[in-house]
C-alpha cells in the first residue's frame, strides 16, 4: 500500500475510533450498575447489550488502529498483540498492556454465558477501569494524529 493510502486508511480507523468510543459514551450515559440480584427483563438487558456489543467493536478498532500505527510509523507489525501493545504502551498511546490484554480477554467472554456475580464484574471494569483506559487511548492518539 503506498503511503497516500495508507495515510487515507489510517485516517478512516480514526474515524471509527471516534464513532466507536461516542457509542460507548453514549451507552454509559445514565447506565446504572449491573446488579446480579436483578432478574432482568430482555428490555430491561438491553442497554447491557448494547454496551457489551459496542465495547467489542470498540476493543476490535483500537487493536486495528494500533497496528496501523505501528506499520505506518515503524514500518513493521509486530507478530503478537501483546508486542503490538508493548510498542503501543512505549509511545504511549495505552497507559497499560495488561489492561488491554484484559480488555481482550473480556471481549472474548462476552459472548458466553456466565453467572450474574461473573456478568457483573465484566460490567464494572468496561464501565471503569476499561473506559478509563479508552478516554486515556483516545486522548494520546488524538494528540498524536
Amino acid at each position: 500500500m503506498d503511503s497516500k493510502k495508507y495515510d487515507d486508511y489510517i485516517k478512516i480507523l480514526k474515524e471509527k475510533l471516534d464513532r466507536s468510543f461516542m457509542l460507548i459514551e453514549a451507552s454509559l450515559d445514565g447506565l446504572q450498575a449491573y446488579d446480579p440480584s436483578i432478574i432482568y427483563t430482555p428490555k430491561e438487558l438491553e442497554p447491557y447489550d448494547a454496551l457489551a456489543d459496542r465495547f467489542i467493536r470498540c476493543v476490535e478498532i483500537f487493536i486495528k488502529y494500533f497496528k496501523a500505527y505501528e506499520y505506518k510509523n515503524f514500518a513493521y507489525k509486530s507478530l503478537t498483540l501483546r508486542d503490538g501493545l508493548n510498542v503501543m504502551e512505549k509511545v504511549g498511546l495505552i497507559s497499560d498492556v495488561t489492561i488491554w490484554l484484559k480488555m481482550r480477554d473480556i471481549r472474548n467472554r462476552i459472548v458466553h454465558d456466565y453467572l450474574p456475580e461473573q456478568t457483573k464484574e465484566m460490567f464494572d471494569s468496561i464501565m471503569n477501569d476499561f473506559f478509563t483506559e479508552l478516554k486515556f487511548c483516545k486522548k494520546n492518539i488524538e494528540k498524536s494524529f
